[in-house]
């Protein structure tokens, strides 16, 4: 069940390679599959779900969910956070990313 605030998904990058060979290597090494969404994302469910997206920075974006997405921007905004991209809709729902005091990059999602 999903909660605000939890970890719900990672995306990473597929840079320093194509898509479909980072998704070739944990094919291989994890046993991995992948579910295809246009040339330059590849999903999976792997106990964390998450995807690679190819051509975005090579850090990996933790995503949390949020039940109510406007009130969990307001929290992360009064919190100290800086939101780096407002809220935008993508295909399952929308979501906005924001940077912590440490400058780490994080997205929170809602449907």
């Amino acid at each position: 069940m999903r909660k605000t605030g939890k970890l719900d998904y990672i995306e990473m990058a597929a840079v320093g390679g194509t898509l479909d060979h980072v998704k070739s290597f944990y094919s291989a090494a994890f046993g991995w599959t992948f579910t295809d969404y246009g040339p330059d994302y590849s999903a999976f469910s792997e106990g964390l779900d998450g995807g690679f997206q190819a051509e975005v920075p090579a850090k990996p974006l933790p995503i949390l969910y949020s039940e109510a997405l406007e009130d969990s921007l307001t929290a992360v905004e009064e919190a100290g956070g800086t939101i780096v991209k407002p809220i935008f809709s993508f295909p399952g729902g929308r979501r906005f990313h924001f940077v912590d005091p440490a400058g780490n990059e994080l997205a929170v999602w809602g449907e």
